[in-house]
């Protein structure tokens, strides 16, 4: 009777310990690891929680076994059985508290992944609008070496227009000046 009452704690104190060190490890994972990883660990519970009724029916089983026969029960035996359900409470209440911090966990995972798609679609949307800038630079650039070309080719033009009036002028002043030459020079 003890011995099967043991090899329950046993087992549920293993199940137990393998649900935290699985719980332990899921932030730590990502993605497709970590769905799988929380799929298992709930499996685990339910199991836990079959394993805990299978306990309290064999308790109960116990208890009515050792009270049904008319004073025959030792108190040595009640008292074990005591501190069997004791054990059987504790280890209920830590898987309880397993499980809220499995379920904490997850929370934190799915916020976690909520964040960092925004993030993902702020950077694409920066990405596209740097990309934006950079085609308008490109034009602004292209505009410019037009521009300057054609300042170059209008400061040529300026240049030989003022040549132009220069030997114009040269000329004119030569011009009159024989004309002038000429006419004190025939009197």
């Amino acid at each position: 009777m003890s011995a099967d009452f043991q090899g329950y704690e046993q087992d549920y104190g293993v199940l137990t310990a393998d649900i935290t060190n699985r719980i332990g490890k899921i932030p730590k994972l990502s993605g497709e690891e970590k769905k799988q990883m929380v799929i298992n660990v709930e499996k685990q519970l339910d199991e836990a929680k079959e394993l805990k009724r299978s306990r309290i029916a064999y308790s109960d089983e116990v208890r009515n076994e050792l009270l049904g026969d008319d004073g025959n029960s030792s108190e040595s035996q009640l008292i074990k059985l005591r501190e069997e359900r004791a054990h059987l409470l504790d280890n209920t209440e830590r898987l309880e508290r397993s499980s809220r911090r499995l379920e904490a966990g997850y929370q934190i995972a799915v916020e976690t992944e909520q964040i960092g798609q925004n993030i993902l679609e702020n950077l694409n949307q920066d990405r596209e609008k740097i990309q934006r800038a950079r085609e308008r630079l490109r034009e602004t650039d292209t505009n410019l070496g037009k521009s300057s070309r054609i300042l170059t080719g209008m400061l040529r033009r300026i240049i030989q227009n003022r040549l132009l009036v220069v030997v114009l002028a040269i000329i004119i002043v030569f011009t009159i000046a024989l004309a002038i030459y000429f006419t004190f020079r025939g009197h």
